[in-house]
This record gives C-alpha cells, structure tokens and sequence, in this order.
C-alpha cells in the first residue's frame, strides 16, 4: 500500500535593493542581521513544509492478510522444490480429506519408516495425513470466496463414510523430484471418486486442472527427494506390505471415517462437514 505523500512547496520572494544607510550606521551589519533569502525565518510561516506524520500501523497492515509475501528456500523444507513459481497474489489451493492420525497409527509409522530408509536412507516421515481429492492448483485472491462458496454448495449433499488404506504403494509427483512412500485405499473409492468428480466440476468453473485420470487416492506416510522409486519398489514393498498385514489392530486404526472435505488457500484452511 504506497503511502499518501505530502509534498511542501516553496515560495518565491523578492530582495529589495540596497539603499545608502547613513542614518543607521553600517549598511553591511544590517544585511548581516537580516535574514537570508530562502531561510525558514525569510519564508511565512503558511509556506514552511509540515513535517511527514507517521503512517498508523492499523492503516498499513489492513490490507496484510490479502497477500502473502513468500521467499521460496528450498533448504528451509528438506530440499523439496516448488512445481510452479510462487507469485505475489496467487495462492497455491488444494482441496483434501483430512486424517486425524492417532497412537496406534504413529507406531505403526515409525516401524514402517525405519525399515524403508535401510533402503532409502533419505526418506522423511510426514508429519501431516490427507488424502487428495485434487491436484495443487493456483487461485487469485479474489478468487477464493467465490470458490470456496462453489464448493460449498457442490459438497452441501454428501454424506459420511468409512474408507480403508492399507495397501503400501510407492508414488512420484508428476515432476519426478519427489518419492512418496503410501497407503492406498482398499475400499470407499466409489466414494471418492463422486467427491472429486465434484471438486472438478468447481476447478473448470475457474479454469483450473482437473485430477487425475484413475486416482489412486492415499495418505503419504514418507518422502524424499529425487525419483527414488525403484530402490523402495520390489523387495521393499513387499517386506513394507507384510509389516502392515502383521501389526496388531491395523485392521482397525486403518479404517477412515471421512466426515469432513478441507480446502487449504494459502495459509488459510476451510472446512466442509458432510453430513
């Protein structure tokens, strides 16, 4: 926001010309009392700058929450690059189910993490568990509200289900600069599929990717840099696979309740109950 600028004007004065003092004295020590042209005390006092006042604080962060300022340091996230270039106003969006992940779960994690990074040594355990329902798109600020509110109404007649991901399964984003260790859903993709058949409908309304053709839908449990697929693929997988099938109650904790569809917009996150 530019500041309102206050800008002084000076004015123009005329110097009257010397007379012949003899009745005072000196004609120099009056000059050298009077004062100089162009000096504050030479100029009336209605032509003497005022000073700037201070812009209040209230009036320049008003507007701070329509845009986020965003230096992109790779090294502040694990080496992760961004897939599109941040620019100021555009908010990377992305729509999702949250998963609330609990102990029994964690525990199940942290043994499964362990094992893989004996073959990826790289490999980060996410701390974070959704599953997507659309690719990260990018949205103009202005676009939000009206996007939200799309989405709103696309999603008012949804009901709850239960979802189970138990299948271990390795991912790549689309760049290749990424590797993502998973659990794919076994069941409750019908379900998934009607959810994201109407996040797409609200994304071409703005002109935005749709998702994938033939989704795998799945909560990322681990990442690491790079295309590293091949080394977590195969024997590794396999032995990942039988540490799930074996860890007591999976079963159960592995069951999701989807109640409610988030959109996250930047730093800001909202909540679609279904019913």
């Amino acid at each position: 926001m530019s500041g309102t600028m206050l800008v002084g004007y000076s004015s123009s004065s005329s110097s009257s010309g010397s007379s012949s003092g003899s009745e005072d004295g000196s004609s120099a020590a009056a000059q050298e009392a009077a004062p100089q042209a162009g000096s504050p005390a030479a100029l009336p006092a209605a032509s003497i700058p005022a000073p700037r006042l201070p812009v209040p604080d209230s009036v320049l962060n008003m507007f701070s929450d329509q845009e986020e300022t965003v230096l992109d340091d790779c090294s502040k996230h694990g080496g992760r690059v961004r897939t599109f270039a941040h620019e100021r106003g555009n908010w990377a969006t992305h729509i999702y189910v949250p998963y609330d992940a609990q102990e029994d779960f964690l525990d199940l994690l942290q043994i499964l993490h362990a094992h893989a990074q004996t073959h990826v040594a790289s490999l980060t355990a996410a701390a974070e568990f959704h599953i997507s329902l659309s690719q990260s798109v990018i949205l103009r600020h202005h676009w939000i509200n009206p996007f939200v509110q799309s989405l709103k109404e696309r999603l008012s007649s949804f009901h709850r289900f239960i979802c189970r991901a138990d299948q271990v399964k390795i991912y790549t984003n689309d760049t290749k600069t990424r590797t993502f260790v998973g659990l794919e859903v076994s069941s409750g993709h019908s379900q998934f599929l009607e959810l994201v058949s109407e996040v797409d409908r609200v994304t071409e309304e703005f002109n935005l990717a749709p998702f994938y053709k033939n989704p795998s839908f799945h909560l990322s449990l681990a990442w690491c840099v790079g295309n590293l697929s091949e080394k977590l693929e195969g024997q590794c997988l396999h032995e990942l696979q039988e540490i799930v099938d074996r860890f007591e109650d999976s079963s159960y904790f592995l069951r999701i309740h989807v109640a409610e569809v988030r959109c996250k917009s930047g730093k800001k996150v909202f909540s679609f109950p279904l019913r």
